[in-house]
């Protein structure tokens, strides 16, 4: 079984924004350059993008124009940037699990990610396993003890590979989930807050809450600890070999030119560290990470090429 690719924050490449000068003397766009979002507008993700896209406006003076395309699971942004021009002057913001398990599992399509130039992550996902603190538990234990004294567990999920995730973590610990699927974190965290759901995975939207004692991350849903709550096991510790792993990334077309792939990939990674942008990451997701070049192509053709494994193993 191949396993979930991994990366070190250590050996990750985030570029200072003082790169930046030097980066628009070498390339530059011919015109505008499109952003297609392939998140919902007003949330974290676009919010992210579009304030990556004003700190690389006022640092090259490079006018970026964001489009929402939003649904499948970023499917249909892959699928509209897809015959745009690889020139430099379209990228799109998706998520690795977009052209990992979700282009994977949409095989009508007939999209890889060789169809797409990788161009940089922006932050990691602080997956968690997350309950209301008034249930009581304190630790993912304390669930599985309620699930297994009979309890029916509403787990909430904002995509495929997290139900097979899900679902795997039941059986691993001899319980089982009554899964629920819902569009975004927000509706996971809005369903738990309201009593709807009684656990689910949330990707960082759950910072506030656990801050403020209402939430509780009872697992990380990653490889590694989360940053808020790194005493929380992970999957790995309860049983499940796959994990929720993931990054904000942009992607181009296929064939973009090195010049224009390395100096959009310099600008966007500075922008991510410096400023508004660099300061939204920061609380939201913990910080920027910037995996770029070879190290991104791998870890998205990893994403892709071991999903079918997740699925196989969750039926």
């Amino acid at each position: 079984m191949k396993s979930i690719f991994k990366t070190a924050l250590a050996a990750t490449a985030i570029f200072a924004a003082g790169t930046l000068g030097a980066v628009a003397e070498d390339w530059k766009p011919n015109g505008p350059i499109k952003m297609v979002i392939a998140f919902a507008a007003g949330g974290g993700a676009d919010t992210s993008g579009r304030l990556i896209a004003d700190e690389v406006t006022a640092a090259t003076g490079w006018e970026i124009i964001p489009e929402q395309v939003t649904g499948k699971g970023g499917i249909n942004a892959l699928t509209a940037l897809k015959d745009m021009p690889n020139d430099g002057s379209a990228i799109a913001l998706i998520v690795t699990e977009s052209a990992g398990y979700n282009l994977a599992a949409a095989k009508g399509s007939g999209m890889t990610p060789a169809d797409f130039t990788g161009i940089t992550t922006t932050a990691g996902f602080q997956m968690g396993v997350v309950s209301k603190a008034d249930t009581g538990w304190s630790s993912f234990q304390d669930m599985v003890d309620a699930a297994k004294g009979g309890k029916d567990i509403r787990f909430g999920v904002m995509s495929p590979k997290l139900a097979d995730i899900a679902y795997l973590l039941a059986e691993a610990n001899g319980i089982e989930f009554n899964i629920i699927s819902v569009k975004g974190g927000r509706a996971v965290m809005n369903g738990v807050t309201a009593g709807d759901m009684d656990v689910g995975f949330m990707a960082g939207i759950q910072r506030k809450g656990v801050d403020a004692g209402e939430l509780v991350n009872l697992a990380s849903g990653l490889s590694t600890p989360l940053i808020q709550t790194p005493d929380a096991p992970v999957l790995a510790d309860l049983g499940v070999p796959y994990n929720a792993d993931g990054y904000f990334v942009f992607v181009g077309p296929a064939g973009m030119p090195e010049d224009a792939r390395n100096a959009l990939a310099n600008a966007l990674a500075a922008a991510t560290e410096t400023g508004k942008a660099g300061g939204m990451i920061k609380k939201a997701f913990g910080g920027n990470v910037n995996i770029m070049g070879a190290e991104l192509d791998a870890l998205l053709n990893d994403g892709f090429e071991s999903a079918g494994a997740l699925m196989q193993a969750a039926q």
